[in-house]
């Protein structure tokens, strides 16, 4: 058996942002051509109007001030409303594959390792270009991999869950290091013209190396132990799956066809069902909530994170305790965790604890604690 690492974390950032105070123009923009060319139906009752949103609505039900996106110019068109993404040739790289190599290879620089170190990709994603050949075979070949790769999908906790996969494998010795990506187009299944969640999410990419801990560089992060959690619910859901040609109702135009969360019900039954997964898992391992340096939380928002980390500290946790990272990049589904994680662990010292949760649609919780080596 073999001890697994983290030994080394990359992140892709793209060029292009959308402030609060843009999206704002743009969302009531389209709202004013909206109720408009519907006022005969609304003022009849037959279509409710919709209503502007404001910066301070944003901050308030999120603490999102930006995001970073792939592509601005068609979310920031009135009559557009979404990411306007080049089709690319079966012959061109595809753009998940893209921002994977870039965050790939920033996590080989981290961690002092080359793709012929590498055995295993594994693409763990909300949402996922195509169904198949596996993004995660692409980034394989672009990369020059010897090995196998595969993708996965457990929504927001796929970077948890995607590291479970990888340390399960290196402690059995199948692999010797493998790459968990989390590649996130969050804007192309976001319904931006929603007021209720039209400002949650940004686009990101991460990747982590897992490794065996006698190959690894001296600074790294030993995975002392994984837990993973579903329990099936509708409350967040995306029917935008490979069946959606194959039917004749009209489905492209179905509301639910994009990101859907009864919030409210989320944060009732989600938040409790976390908290317990984490206490649980370190009482597992026979460690107590005191003894965390730091939690490295799912994006979520600025609520949800403030009231785990209270309900799992007991008391209300200091900044450096549970860096928040969603104010300029907002909700990144899986990448959440490991950008905050990437950011906000260099100045860990030798035995310091702490622990990478995730949570979000299934429900799923995936929680990783590590130590400083």
């Amino acid at each position: 058996m073999y001890q697994p690492v983290i030994s080394g974390t990359g992140v892709f950032t793209p060029n292009e942002t959308i402030t609060n105070a843009e999206l704002v123009v743009a969302f009531n923009a389209y709202v004013d051509l909206f109720n408009a060319e519907n006022k005969t139906a609304i003022n009849a009752g037959e279509v409710e109007a919709k209503a502007h949103s404001s910066e301070a609505f944003i901050v308030a039900a999120s603490g999102i001030h930006q995001r970073y996106v792939m592509d601005k110019t068609g979310i920031l068109d009135p009559k557009v409303m979404h990411p306007l993404l080049r089709q690319r040739s079966d012959e061109e790289p595809g753009i998940m594959a893209e921002m994977a190599l870039d965050a790939c290879n920033k996590a080989l620089v981290d961690a002092g390792k080359t793709a012929q170190d590498v055995d295993v990709v594994i693409v763990a994603a909300s949402n996922l270009e195509r169904a198949y050949p596996a993004v995660a075979i692409e980034v394989q070949d672009l990369l020059g991999i010897e090995g196998f790769g595969f993708d996965m999908n457990v929504a927001c906790s796929s970077a948890t869950f995607g590291i479970q996969a990888a340390a399960d494998m290196v402690r059995a010795g199948s692999a010797r290091a493998v790459l968990v990506v989390n590649p996130e187009i969050c804007s192309g299944h976001l319904e931006w013209r929603d007021r209720d969640c039209h400002f949650i999410f940004g686009d990101v990419c991460t990747a982590s190396l897992i490794e065996r801990k006698e190959a690894a560089k001296p600074e790294h992060f030993e995975i002392l132990s994984t837990k993973c959690l579903t329990k099936f619910s509708n409350n967040i859901r995306n029917n935008n799956g490979f069946l959606r040609r194959s039917r004749p109702d009209g489905m492209a135009d179905r509301r639910d066809m994009q990101f859907m969360q009864n919030g409210r019900t989320v944060f009732k039954q989600v938040l409790p069902i976390v908290a317990k997964h984490m206490t649980g898992h370190l009482t597992e391992q026979g460690f107590k909530a005191s003894d965390l340096r730091r939690m490295w939380l799912h994006q979520a928002n600025k609520a949800m994170n403030d009231f785990i980390g209270k309900k799992v500290l007991g008391r209300v946790p200091e900044p450096d305790e549970q860096p928040n990272i969603l104010q300029d990049y907002a909700n990144t589904s899986s990448a959440g965790s490991i950008i905050a994680f990437s950011k906000y662990s260099d100045d860990f010292e030798t035995g310091d604890l702490g622990i990478i949760c995730s949570f979000g649609a299934g429900y799923s919780v995936g929680s990783v604690i590590v130590k400083r080596a």
